[in-house]
């Protein structure tokens, strides 16, 4: 039976971190234990001893550690389909692309330091790269299918497909440059590399004499 970590109001209780009960606190709790301690250091006992709950709890909140990282990843998900499905036919495919992704990776200031310690999880620890694989085709695949959906190919066509890879690859290039420099937004960092990615990036490159 878990011990709750306060009682009610004017009752004496425990000393300490009161009770943790959403996910929010649950994800910020362990971000702050993985900067302390690292992620792998980091177990899903220490994260619920530290948020005052039992194991049992956390795991209704989260599968697993990886889940904790990557928060609401599905709903995130339901809403970049959303933005895009939201998109004016009239509005060129890339500038459709690119605005419902910069709307897609927009964040109140105040969950951008949560924001960059969550990427930089994400893209730097080891042990996250093959879940981050599968999260990305899932990011990949709903691009894939509003560029078929746009040009009337089917999904298995070269250009959905080129797409699909390349707009996952330009934001992933954005969110490296964002946390190798904090002085960089991500709006416009993003921005940016759809921009370059529709113009074709040869014409990005300066030409050497």
């Amino acid at each position: 039976m878990e011990q709750a970590t306060s009682t009610a109001a004017g009752a004496p209780g425990r000393i300490g971190r009161p009770r943790a009960t959403s996910r929010t606190d649950l994800e910020r709790i362990g971000f702050e234990l993985f900067a302390s301690q690292g992620f792998d250091s980091t177990t899903v006992d220490d994260i619920a001893r530290a948020a005052g709950i039992g194991r049992r709890t956390f795991f209704r909140y989260f599968g697993s550690k990886n889940d904790l990282v990557w928060g609401d990843f599905e709903d995130q998900l339901a809403g970049l389909r959303e933005l895009l499905e939201a998109t004016a036919p009239d509005v060129p495919v890339a500038d459709a692309l690119r605005e419902a992704v910069v709307a897609f990776n927009r964040f109140d200031p105040e969950e951008v330091p949560w924001h960059r310690q969550r990427m930089q999880l994400i893209l730097t620890v080891p042990t996250l790269q093959a879940d981050a694989t599968l999260r990305y085709n899932e990011w990949r695949a709903i691009v894939t299918e509003f560029v078929a959906t746009r040009t009337g190919l089917p999904t298995s066509d070269l250009l959905p497909r080129l797409v699909g890879y390349a707009s996952l690859s330009a934001a992933i290039a954005a969110y490296e440059h964002w946390l190798a420099d904090e002085r960089q937004g991500l709006e416009p960092l993003i921005d940016a590399t759809f921009r370059h990615l529709a113009r074709g990036w040869e014409s990005a490159i300066p030409c050497q004499g």
